[in-house]
């Protein structure tokens, strides 16, 4: 499978002029852009994002091919099209139209999806819809669309809000969604829980995260959490942190370090941070053990 373009790469495909955007906003999950067009014919490699594109100022006879199959509409403002992630796509109009781009991420959709539906899920796919009109759908896009171009307090964490409200919206009725096996997870390969390890211990004074984690493992996160649980007995999260104080305490034996010195050698994001662990899973303190060693 070729790779999936990210919403920064579009304009290549599809060149226009860029009025907004939420670029450098810090926002996680969810993007935008607004681009006014003139009339394009373009192929359109398959994205890593769910893309609503929302039409702002101009009316259009609008072609697209999604799967082999070509849909013909004409779109006007106050209408929407999706686009699902992960699908190539072709394009064709032929008037000057301005139009919104809202980007949500496969993590953020996947997570509130598995949150409302109350079961792991494994892909969630939106509707194909060349034209749709829906005004829950389509005042969220604008609210996303103007926090991008006035940039409000707490922007990030209210786009977020916006977002997970845009994903509950789309999932009610216009997504498909798929689940995930509830068979029980075997353990993982030697080679590959030894890599994590690997990784783990040459990085323990950095934040790890389980993405980082599941990418060393090379699976998905969902996989790589319920192998490695099955594997180690441990979340992965949990393991990071024994691997933490396992260092921690190896560390103050040898009493070259200040305490603060030994919590940055490990990871932890601060002494007091450092010493919360060890009261919570040793029943001491970090001082009171170098003390005793």
């Amino acid at each position: 499978m070729s790779l999936l373009i990210s919403p920064r790469d579009l304009p290549t495909w599809v060149p226009g002029q860029v009025l907004s955007a939420s670029d450098g906003l810090g926002w996680k999950g969810v993007g935008h852009r607004t681009y006014r067009y003139t009339g394009l014919d373009v192929p359109v490699p398959a994205m890593d994002q769910f893309m609503i594109v929302g039409y702002r100022s101009g009316a259009t006879p609008m072609q697209r091919r999604v799967d082999g199959r070509w849909v013909k509409t004409q779109c006007t403002p106050g209408d929407f099209s999706l686009l699902t992630r992960s699908e190539q796509s072709h394009w064709c109009w032929n008037e000057g139209i301005d139009v919104t781009h809202t980007y949500l991420s496969e993590s953020i959709v996947s997570r509130v999806a598995s949150d409302v539906l109350g079961r792991s899920v494994a892909e969630v796919r939106l509707h194909d819809l060349l034209r749709a009109r829906d005004q829950g759908v389509s005042a969220i896009v604008d609210a996303i669309a103007f926090e991008a171009e006035h940039r409000g307090l707490g922007g990030a964490i209210y786009a977020e809000a916006l977002a997970m409200q845009l994903s509950v919206r789309l999932l009610r009725s216009y997504a498909s969604v798929t689940y995930r096996d509830a068979r029980p997870a075997g353990p993982l390969a030697p080679a590959r829980l030894r890599r994590v390890e690997e990784f783990v211990e040459a990085h323990l004074h950095e934040a790890i995260s389980i993405e980082q984690m599941a990418a060393v493992a090379g699976l998905g996160v969902w996989t790589f959490a319920r192998h490695f649980r099955a594997t180690v007995g441990k979340a992965p999260h949990e393991f990071v942190l024994a691997r933490r104080v396992d260092r921690a305490r190896r560390l103050l034996g040898q009493g070259l370090l200040a305490l603060k010195e030994v919590a940055a050698a490990c990871g932890f994001a601060d002494q007091a941070h450092m010493t919360r662990v060890f009261r919570r899973q040793l029943g001491t303190t970090p001082a009171r053990l170098r003390k005793t060693a």
